[in-house]
C-alpha cells in the first residue's frame, strides 16, 4: 500500500510541475523542474521502494 500511495503522490506532483512547464516554456524553469522531478523520483525509490528490516 505504501508503494501505491507514493507512486500516486509522485504522479500528482510530477503532473503539476509538467503543467507548469508546458504553460511557462522557459528553458531555465524546465531544467529546474526536471531536476526537481528527478530528485523526488530518487527519494521515492530510495525510501518507499527499498526493503526494510
Amino acid at each position: 500500500m505504501d508503494k501505491l500511495m507514493s507512486l500516486a503522490a509522485f504522479a500528482v506532483f510530477a503532473g503539476f510541475l509538467l503543467i507548469l512547464a508546458i504553460f511557462v516554456p522557459s528553458l531555465d524553469l524546465i531544467l529546474v523542474i526536471a531536476f526537481t522531478i528527478a530528485l523526488a523520483g530518487y527519494d521515492m525509490l530510495s525510501s518507499a521502494w527499498t526493503k526494510k528490516d
